[in-house]
């Protein structure tokens, strides 16, 4: 196949194009806004309708697995139009562009897309309603591919990790060695997920064939961010920094942030006969990774 990676410079398209060495029988398509300088990869705005399509029919592209969005979630409470366009009008071009030629598109969505008043694992069938910019863009985004490719495959995922980008695991190891102290929330609640993993998963469906639909994926387990904070400090060796709980009303944010994210996992276990790791066990890959490879 013919697989073009959208935001292959994201903690996600980074993974992906490792799985891709792993995956020699496809040939890839790496794409970003911006490039790196020395990097494969190709420039691509998804913002412009034109340019993807353009792009889709010239390289003859199979499969879209698009890794770009706008996650910066209380930025998005004042950037909603350009939230919409990369999360929900960009998708739809990508999906309509891999749907003209007969291919698949693999979108990734979010535990936002629910509002966090849930008290138990959400499945996919679970009414969805977001109660941010950022989740409301990205439900409006899954209805977009939807709508344009009747071969997708929607994942929705939590707490996103890995050894590229910006994200918590790196910022608390980061504030852990400068700060004696940190106040991390402890009564929301959810699971983790590798982006190493998802990018596994999504390899898993791309090679044993797509079968359309909704999907949850995180790491197995239910964890507090204040757990998941302890978890990361001793993994890292960090002992000098004391980590005390939080409430979420002592830490307000411009937007409001699921209290329970907890994702079901049954129906992607089912469909493409995986096995999910446990958070902390790929958490503490991560941390080995971050500490050892330079």
């Amino acid at each position: 196949m013919r697989i073009l990676v959208t935001g292959c410079n994201g903690q996600l398209g980074n993974e992906m194009q490792l799985q891709a060495k792993d995956n020699p029988q496809h040939e890839y398509f790496f794409t970003d806004v911006v490039i790196p300088e020395g990097s494969v990869a190709q420039k691509l705005d998804i913002t412009n309708e034109a340019e993807v399509e353009a792009f889709v029919e010239e390289n003859k592209i199979d499969c879209i697995v698009n890794c770009a969005a706008f996650t910066a979630v209380d930025k998005a409470e004042s950037n909603e139009d350009f939230c919409n366009l990369l999360n929900n009008i960009a998708p739809g071009y990508l999906a309509k562009a891999v749907g003209k030629r007969g291919g698949s598109m693999v979108q990734i969505s979010t535990d936002y897309v629910f509002d966090g008043t849930n008290y138990k694992p959400m499945t996919e069938e679970l009414p969805t309603c977001p109660n941010s910019v950022y989740g409301r863009t990205k439900l409006e985004g899954e209805e977009s591919v939807k709508a344009n490719c009747q071969n997708y495959l929607i994942i929705r995922t939590a707490w996103l990790y890995s050894t590229f980008g910006n994200n918590f695991v790196k910022t608390m190891i980061r504030l852990g060695k400068e700060k004696p102290e940190l106040g991390v929330i402890f009564d929301q609640v959810g699971t983790p997920t590798y982006a190493r993993d998802l990018a596994t998963v999504i390899f898993v469906a791309i090679n044993k064939g797509i079968v359309p639909g909704i999907y949850h994926f995180s790491n197995e387990g239910v964890i507090s961010w204040y757990d998941f904070t302890k978890a990361i400090h001793r993994l890292a060796g960090i002992t000098t920094c004391h980590v005390r709980p939080l409430h979420t009303e002592e830490y307000p944010t411009p937007a409001n942030r699921p209290h329970y994210s907890v994702l079901d996992k049954t129906k992607i276990k089912r469909t493409y006969g995986i096995e999910v790791p446990y958070w902390e066990d790929s958490l503490e890959v991560c941390v080995h990774k971050l500490l050892n490879d330079k």
